[in-house]
């Protein structure tokens, strides 16, 4: 069995993870099935470079499946935002990080040509073929240091589909050389769709 136990330095930093979550929130450990689960799926990420249940499964040889795995994900009340802060204070005492800068970063990522279940997923243009794909927009916040650049917050932005589709027929029409005042009249944003940079200042907010 390739994943009968997590890599020694994943388990120390569960470990230290609990410890640092009981410091800051009272409470807000995780509990050893959540803990035994954390440390499955980094093992299987540093084993199969991706993050897929199927993967971790056959990495088992079966003795972790993909039904499970994919239900504590889903079900279990894992504190995620803690996670992430906990571990970003966990790397800076690590290396003595005492000072950064702020940047962000936007990454699509390609997904099935056919998902409409995933979150924020919407139709891009695909750079590799010229074609277009299903797919996510990923905005990372990093602090980058003289040592290391870590993500320290992300969201997931998605364009508003009416914009998009006003923007795209307002360029039709100006190349056909209709006037500005004889064409559509600019929508207003849907508050689903918020604007990516409002959403950028409310991230370095909240970090």
């Amino acid at each position: 069995m390739l994943m009968n136990a997590p890599a020694t330095f994943i388990q120390s930093y569960i470990d230290n993870l609990n410890d640092a979550l009981n410091q800051l929130k009272p409470g807000a450990a995780l509990t050893r099935i959540q803990a035994a689960w954390l440390g499955t799926c980094l093992t299987g990420i540093l084993l199969m470079n991706s993050v897929c249940w199927a993967k971790f499964e056959r990495a088992s040889l079966g003795d972790c499946k993909v039904a499970a795995l994919s239900w504590v994900f889903r079900k279990a009340s894992i504190p995620w935002e803690w996670l992430l802060r906990v571990s970003v204070v966990l790397i800076l005492k690590r290396y003595g990080i005492t000072e950064g800068v702020l940047a962000f970063d936007e990454s699509d990522r390609a997904r099935s040509k056919s998902t409409k279940r995933i979150y924020k997923v919407y139709k891009q243009k695909h750079k590799g073929s010229g074609g277009y794909v299903n797919g996510q927009t990923i905005v990372l916040l990093l602090l980058v240091t003289s040592s290391i650049t870590v993500p320290v917050g992300f969201f997931f932005y998605m364009p508003d589909p009416a914009l998009k589709q006003w923007d795209k027929e307002d360029k039709r029409l100006k190349k056909s050389g209709i006037a500005k005042k004889d064409r559509p009249i600019k929508p207003e944003r849907d508050s689903a769709y918020p604007d990516q940079n409002r959403d950028c200042i409310r991230l370095i907010k909240r970090v």
